[in-house]
């Protein structure tokens, strides 16, 4: 097999991954739309960067929690996106579902107990996290 024939394969798989994760992330943002909506978790983006460093360093939280949170944390900070941040409002809203599907798996792993712990800004802020979260926004204090 010639080195091009193996270069477009892999070209291909990455264009099909890519595919398929946008197909994920726009299901995924369809079937939730009461979260929270782009707008708010961009005003949230300081203090959510904030919480998810605090989480990634609580060691009594399971070590695949708070791996994923270091990988949430180089995908944030990355210039490489799912889908590019110079497109107008979806080029964010990427961002905002993939940091809803983290702070899902955390809730899961370890209690909401966690966020609220964590969280350093405003109890509004927390209630619209709790949300993305998929949390009700009113929980223990």
């Amino acid at each position: 097999m010639a080195w091009w024939q193996v270069l477009l394969g892999v070209v291909a798989g990455l264009v099909l991954l890519y595919a398929v994760l946008l197909g994920l992330l726009w299901g995924y943002a369809r079937r939730h739309p009461e979260t929270v909506t782009a707008r708010e978790a961009l005003r949230l983006l300081p203090d959510v960067v904030r919480l998810v460093k605090r989480l990634a360093g609580d060691g009594s939280l399971p070590r695949g929690v708070r791996v994923g949170l270091v990988l949430l944390l180089v995908y944030l900070a990355s210039p490489v996106d799912l889908v590019p941040d110079v497109l107008p409002v979806i080029g964010y809203a990427d961002d905002a579902v993939v940091v809803a599907l983290v702070l899902r798996a955390v809730v899961r792993r370890a209690g909401p107990e966690a966020l609220t712990r964590h969280w350093p800004g405003p109890p509004a802020g927390l209630d619209l996290v709790r949300r993305l979260a998929g949390l009700s926004a009113a929980g223990p204090a």
